[in-house]
């Protein structure tokens, strides 16, 4: 798990998969292994992590998530292997679920189904998830699912890769859709941002690593088909028009940030949603 101040979200994480670990009498349950690579903190993410048994803590002062990816595998020892935001919320059945997919012949990638909690999230973060997730490519793809699982010939795909800003993009698209799964029985809760302005980051983070992916590596493109919009406006155009039209504003306006980012040559910049964190943070307040 690689995280970068993320004290407020990672011990939601990490509590139900130790609790899990502990409660579970399977022996793949006891034998694994979490890791946290705390990376360029400046709050308790660290502090957080170590609080949790069966939880190896590595530190590293280098804010950069693909280096605490590799990081991480530097002290990880056997196969499978799951990567996993520190803002998501996974069991330990999920975890083994992935691995087992893994397993499988043939199959070097999978991720779980998404789960994505709009409750309290304003009609602009609505309507763009409930296009957004209709969405072929998206259903299909591993990534924005905060969670991938590995095979060793999986992992030795990935990391042959050049340093990229989004690794489950790159994941998924290293895959054919006969490599890659994904688990409809294992579940991962992914929080959206509460804010447009969160929103609208998390756009522009994700057009510019596909750009990035594009022409820094050889890997398949992955966009939306306009017939895959027109198929949604069909299905229920008094329903789904408003949301169509908004998703298109919001996607044109990330496109053109995004150009901006691309053009300047800007692929390390992380633009984090803060928002879902601020509201975890309020809810772990309340609970108390």
């Amino acid at each position: 798990m690689p995280a970068h101040n993320e004290a407020a979200v990672l011990g939601r994480l990490l509590s139900g998969l130790v609790a899990d670990t502990l409660s579970e009498p399977s022996a793949e349950a006891a034998a694994l292994d979490i890791l946290v690579v705390a990376n360029g903190c400046t709050d308790e993410t660290a502090e957080v992590a170590a609080k949790h048994p069966h939880v190896h803590v590595i530190e590293t002062p280098v804010p950069n998530k693909h280096r605490a990816l590799r990081l991480g595998d530097e002290h990880a020892a056997g196969f499978p292997r799951l990567y996993v935001d520190a803002d998501v919320e996974l069991t330990v059945g999920d975890v083994l679920s992935l691995a087992g997919a893994v397993s499988q012949p043939g199959v070097h990638a999978a991720a779980p189904a998404r789960i994505t909690p709009l409750d309290g999230c304003p009609w602009t973060i609505r309507w763009y998830y409930q296009v957004w997730e209709r969405l072929p490519v998206v259903q299909q793809g591993l990534f924005g699912r905060g969670v991938i699982a590995l095979s060793q010939e999986g992992h030795a795909r990935i990391a042959a890769l050049p340093e990229l800003m989004g690794d489950d993009l790159a994941a998924s698209l290293s895959f054919t859709p006969q490599e890659r799964s994904v688990v409809e029985h294992a579940r991962v809760v992914v929080y959206p941002p509460r804010k447009l302005g969160d929103l609208l980051r998390r756009r522009v983070r994700s057009m510019t690593v596909t750009t990035q992916a594009a022409t820094q590596t050889r890997l398949p493109g992955s966009r939306t088909s306009k017939e895959d919009l027109k198929t949604l406006l069909r299905e229920a155009p008094l329903r789904n028009g408003p949301r169509l039209a908004w998703f298109l504003i919001v996607t044109a306006i990330a496109r053109s940030r995004a150009r901006r980012a691309v053009k300047a040559g800007d692929f390390t910049t992380w633009l984090r949603d803060e928002s879902s964190r601020a509201a975890a943070a309020a809810t772990a307040v309340e609970r108390k």
